[in-house]
């Protein structure tokens, strides 16, 4: 018997019906399913009727647990990752393991689906055609100011994940450093109660600072250097 396939799939970032037919159905053929939470994914496997095996992969017993998988796989077995929510090895463990598996002479194949940076960035309103992905920002404040410092002078749209108990801080360190710039902020997304509130990022933490924060956040900036006049110029070119 030959090596098995890794399978990298993307589920649903918050609204269970946003998963793809190729999805549901690897995650029923798959040996195995290695979830960052089985919890999670075990709500999502019963939603579809889907009867599997789960173990946990995450960033505490990557090391371990992913030798582990490798060895299945090397065996024959067919897995599953998935992450909580959205694509998996985006700000959550994995690319380890697909490094490892690759390594190894083992097929990976993705398996495409909901993501918040992209999710976020279609609704924004700005330019996306170029753009900047910070993953989760520092959470020291004087480590995470000396991060956003690195792009003041950048022209480039700039994403990232934030927590609701450090969304507050986090826009008030990106006026502090980048300035009074144009921002999108998106909760919830593709959930119940998701929004998405634009403005100068002041006006922003206004409103955010009336309000119980609830849900992840996916933060789009645009800084002063990325203006629309680059797009005219373009558009008269």
């Amino acid at each position: 018997m030959g090596a098995g396939t890794l399978y990298i799939i993307g589920t649903p970032i918050g609204n269970l019906e946003d998963i793809t037919f190729r999805a549901v159905r690897l995650l029923k053929e798959v040996d195995l399913v290695a979830a960052e939470d089985t919890r999670t994914t075990g709500i999502l496997l019963a939603h579809y009727g889907i009867d599997k095996p789960l173990t946990s992969y995450f960033e505490h017993n990557k090391v371990s647990k992913g030798n582990h998988l490798v060895s299945l796989l090397k065996e024959g077995k067919n897995i599953a990752v998935v992450s909580d929510a959205g694509t998996p090895c985006i700000s959550d463990a994995g690319w380890q393991l697909v490094d490892e598996a690759r390594r190894s002479g083992i097929r990976v194949d993705a398996v495409p689906g909901p993501s918040a940076v992209v999710s976020a960035l279609s609704v924004s309103g700005v330019p996306a055609d170029c753009y900047i992905f910070l993953g989760f920002l520092k959470k020291k404040p004087s480590k995470r100011r000396k991060e956003l410092e690195a792009y003041k002078n950048e022209d480039k749209v700039l994403v990232f994940y934030e927590s609701p108990h450090r969304i507050l801080k986090a826009l008030a360190d990106v006026q502090a450093v980048l300035g009074d710039v144009f921002v999108a902020v998106s909760r919830e997304l593709t959930k119940k109660f998701e929004e998405t509130v634009r403005g100068k990022v002041s006006e922003v933490l206004l409103y955010f600072a009336k309000k119980k924060i609830l849900g992840e956040f996916c933060v789009v900036v645009r800084p002063e250097n990325a203006s629309m006049k680059a797009d005219t110029e373009d558009e008269e070119e």
